[in-house]
């Protein structure tokens, strides 16, 4: 029996925002549940579905909609790791739970606007983030490793959940030296840092980051600088940690203090160390697995939301001659 359904929505920004670019979101919808999926005006009907699609499309629209509403902007990504989730619920399940993508939000005080994972593997790196002291997150380029991290550590500073929050990252360099470079050591390591920031000022106003950084609740630390701290009461987010050796790797992780969070991200196919030093990252993730306390997240492919091209370019390298051992392993975990 074909049962059809018509929503009204509240306007047509409303709609604009559930339909997504060119209207995505249906099409994704439309691949779902089967059946034909229209919007006119401030309406979308669906129709050509049996009673549990047409119950499962009320349940998915009014989702987007409380996400449109809070103020992201759904992507085809978004709709297909919320249809995933689900799948497989009971009609009385999906009335009573929330929706787990909508917990992962991330509220940032006097941001720009809420974060929301667009990837149930990016909800759970969210989740493991906000349950565990220590996280790892591995995964390639434009997943969203370190905008994540960035986003949840702003949400426990500004919140005054953290009393500050430290940057750090391995420093590789590339034919020229550090000692060589202008300035003191905050405008040495700059460089090194500024997908950090790049990742603060996409979520906060810039102004609101320099009286940070100038009242010291933000720090920037070069990795070799930190033998010897003891970190307490802050979030602290290590990035590109595939460039760490072992030894800075254990060091690391050995600051964490009382009442502090750590993160650790990296993707284990672009390891810039020289040949024959093993990465603190891979060798921390084989002798760790075990650790009750510590989340490990995984990211693929699947899950780049940077830009479309994106997954088209690391799957042609992925599937190159020369790839590395490591990116062979890392795409069949």
């Amino acid at each position: 029996m074909d049962d059809s359904i018509t929503i009204v929505l509240d306007s047509r920004d409303l709609l604009s925002g559930v339909c997504g670019a060119n209207d995505g979101n249906l099409k994704v919808l439309e691949g779902q549940l089967g059946g034909h999926i229209a919007a006119r005006g401030n309406e979308i009907r669906f129709q050509g579905g049996d009673k549990t699609a047409s119950r499962r499309f009320r349940s998915m629209i009014d989702s987007l909609v409380a996400a449109v509403k809070e103020g992201e902007l759904p992507s085809p990504e978004y709709v297909r790791a919320l249809a995933g989730i689900r799948e497989n619920g009971s009609a009385a399940a999906e009335e009573k739970a929330r929706d787990p993508m909508r917990e992962a939000l991330i509220h940032i005080p006097h941001g720009f606007r809420n974060v929301f994972p667009r990837s149930k593997n990016q909800a759970e790196y969210i989740k493991g983030m906000r349950s565990h002291d220590i996280s790892f997150c591995v995964g390639p380029a434009g997943t969203g490793k370190t905008y994540l991290a960035i986003a949840e550590a702003l949400n426990l500073v500004l919140s005054k959940t953290m009393r500050k929050l430290v940057l750090t990252r391995p420093v590789v360099e590339a034919g020229e030296s550090l000692g060589f470079l202008p300035g003191d050591l905050a405008q040495k390591i700059n460089p090194y840092l500024r997908p950090l920031y790049d990742a603060m000022e996409a979520l906060v106003p810039y102004e609101m980051i320099r009286r940070m950084e100038e009242d010291r609740v933000i720090e920037i630390a070069p990795l070799a600088y930190m033998r010897g701290r003891s970190l307490n009461d802050c979030m602290i987010i290590l990035d590109e940690a595939q460039n760490t050796t072992k030894e800075q790797m254990k060091m690391f992780l050995t600051r964490i203090g009382e009442r502090a969070r750590a993160v650790i991200t990296g993707d284990v196919t672009q390891i810039d160390l020289p040949r024959r030093v093993d990465s603190g990252l891979v060798h921390a993730l084989s002798i760790l697995k075990g650790v009750d306390g510590i989340h490990f997240a995984w990211l693929h492919t699947a899950d780049v939301v940077r830009h479309p091209l994106i997954k088209k370019i690391i799957q042609a390298y992925n599937a190159a001659p020369e790839q590395a051992q490591t990116g062979d392993a890392y795409e069949k975990t």
